[in-house]
């Protein structure tokens, strides 16, 4: 993890792929370019209120890869971004893992991870309903990848995961989301 000038690099998978999402409650961060953890696929996790489907998560697997984008953020919001991860209540907690850039090059950064991790299914398995993301959810994570340039065919996977059809928090709705483009 960087601490030049006073910031980290935090790498986000989910719902802080996008810029409006991440800026609610870290407003300092800004988008430095994207990447990819080694040996790592996405999977979804218990079922969270706010979201009304599963989290996403990150769990080890040898030969996969989750795409990201990479935010440098001042030290100052690092409490904000660990309370927005639920690290305070063991919901997930903050990892520093080497994030591959499109140069080969490797760089560290702060990735968050479900305390109870699941078993790990391909993203684009059928999974069980409580392992679904609503679908709220998965427009936010697909508008983020596109907004940060991920590769086509790993939005195209990320379009292919099942979500249990719910939409989220209104008012996140309202803020967030909008429909996905086909």
């Amino acid at each position: 993890m960087s601490t030049v000038s006073g910031t980290f690099n935090y790498f986000a998978f989910g719902s802080n792929l996008l810029a409006k999402r991440i800026h609610i409650q870290n407003p300092t961060a800004v988008r430095k370019g994207y990447g990819y953890l080694k040996d790592y696929s996405l999977d979804f996790f218990h079922y969270a209120a706010r979201w009304r489907g599963a989290p996403a998560t990150i769990v080890e697997q040898k030969g996969e890869k989750v795409w990201g984008a990479i935010w440098e953020i001042d030290n100052s919001n690092l409490a904000d971004l660990d309370r927005q991860e639920g690290v305070h209540n063991s919901v997930y907690k903050p990892l520093t893992l080497p994030v591959v850039l499109p140069s080969g090059e490797t760089l560290e950064c702060r990735v968050y991870q479900l305390v109870k991790n699941p078993c790990c299914l391909a993203p684009d398995a059928d999974r069980p309903y409580e392992r679904q993301p609503s679908k709220t959810y998965m427009n936010i994570i697909i508008n983020g990848a596109k907004e940060t340039g991920l590769p086509e065919d790993y939005i195209a996977l990320l379009k292919r995961i099942k979500h249990n059809g719910n939409t989220g928090d209104p008012q996140l709705s309202i803020e967030l989301e909008k429909p996905i483009e086909e």
